[in-house]
């Protein structure tokens, strides 16, 4: 079905933890209120012709400043795959949040795939509010300012095609210029939807995370989500633990660390 198009494998690499209960995971709390904790990851986008990462994360330091706390460095999840960070040539990033866009000496070769409206929002006067700004870290945002002024920001604006059986589509929402990719694997379209849903369940009951900039956006957002995806087994949202326990490991040393999510998903006890 899908033989003109290039296919891809994709690996989600936990890197950071942090505990939290179910009423800060939505608008307006949860009547159900317990655990629920939130995993943080990169992805990586591979086959024979190319390595493409999708999202940053956040170094020992930021965990410090923001109390989460890192399992497993970046570069050791990439090591894992075989991924030599000094020879990634592109790196889309999701948005511009702390958790999605700092290590920035990291990828010291790659383009940075970015939607206008992102780089116009963290630099615009919505920055002038705490609690709009709060997401953001002021170093992240300077690193990729000096990035752009030596040639290595690259803007999209809407949906692009990044390569063949690649595709970048801005929802917004959670912020401003959010992006999610769609990519092709050998069981369908997948769509990566980073922030646009954090956890299944936002997307799986329509409920509102509440670190929101706009909260139609990201009703929307959920809708395009689907859309794209071949169906709600090819969506992987961007901070939920049950993508670890959904997914096949790379490895058994890589049991809840990274997750091939290009392969079909496994029964969950």
């Amino acid at each position: 079905m899908y033989s003109s198009v290039e296919q891809y494998r994709i690996y989600a690499i936990r890197y950071a933890h942090h505990h939290r209960m179910a009423r800060d995971n939505f608008i307006g709390g949860d009547i159900h209120d317990g655990p629920m904790p939130i995993d943080y990851f990169i992805w990586v986008i591979q086959n024979d012709a190319r390595t493409i990462v999708l999202d940053t994360g956040f170094d020992e330091q930021m965990a410090k400043q923001r109390g989460r706390t890192i399992i497993h460095p970046i570069e050791e999840g990439l090591a894992q795959i075989g991924v030599n960070p000094a020879m990634v040539s592109d790196v889309i990033i999701s948005h511009m949040h702390y958790d999605h866009a700092g290590n920035h000496q990291l990828f010291p070769a790659a383009k940075f795939h970015l939607q206008d409206r992102e780089m116009a929002f963290c630099t615009g006067r919505c920055m002038c509010h705490h609690e709009i700004r709060h997401p953001f870290d002021v170093e992240d945002v300077k690193a990729m300012i000096d990035k752009l002024f030596v040639g290595r920001v690259l803007f999209h604006s809407g949906d692009a095609e990044l390569a063949s059986g690649i595709t970048l589509h801005r929802t917004g929402g959670h912020s401003d210029g959010l992006q999610i990719v769609r990519v092709n694997t050998a069981r369908g379209w997948v769509v990566l939807a980073s922030d646009a849903a954090h956890f299944y369940a936002n997307i799986e009951q329509s409920r509102s995370y509440p670190v929101v900039f706009n909260v139609g956006d990201m009703m929307e957002g959920y809708e395009i989500v689907k859309r794209l995806a071949d169906s709600s087994e090819h969506i992987i949202p961007g901070h939920d633990p049950q993508v670890l326990r959904r997914y096949p490991s790379l490895s058994s040393e890589t049991e809840g660390w990274i997750a091939c999510v290009d392969q079909q998903p496994q029964a969950v006890s």
